[in-house]
């Protein structure tokens, strides 16, 4: 048997989520209408930087800090605002949103480009020294 490959994930996922480009999303976010929330690894935001006031839920705890039956639930997260996920460069927000519709998360998307492209149209970044 044949492994479904991670593009193949991603273009499945991609199929059944929404993606917004990275204004709509700081729009969404300017107006509280949305949580941005990074799934980067920490040391790709030491390293990258960070959008300022993205919310930082690595990918492996994602799902354990949504749901609010688990021990790991963070408040944070049981919020009737949109889910806006973002990586580095939209493959694993992907993966990560679609997991979050299936848990049964309705108000979720992606950020389309990721921090990539939110770095790359100069929105706002905040370095580890500031």
């Amino acid at each position: 048997m044949a492994i479904t490959s991670v593009s193949e994930l991603v273009a499945q996922a991609k199929a059944q989520i929404e993606t917004l480009p990275p204004d709509a999303a700081k729009a969404m976010a300017d107006s509280g209408d949305a949580i941005l929330v990074d799934i980067r690894d920490i040391r790709e935001l030491d390293r990258e930087g960070r959008v300022p006031d993205a919310v930082h839920a690595p990918r492996g705890m994602l799902e354990f800090w949504i749901d609010p039956e688990s021990p790991y639930h963070r408040p944070i997260f049981a919020t009737e605002k949109r889910l806006i996920l973002f990586c580095a460069g939209a493959m694993r927000s992907a993966l990560a949103a679609k997991a979050l519709i299936d848990m049964g998360v309705a108000n979720v998307a992606e950020m389309d480009e990721g921090f990539s492209g939110w770095r790359d149209r100069g929105l706002p970044i905040e370095r580890k020294s500031e």
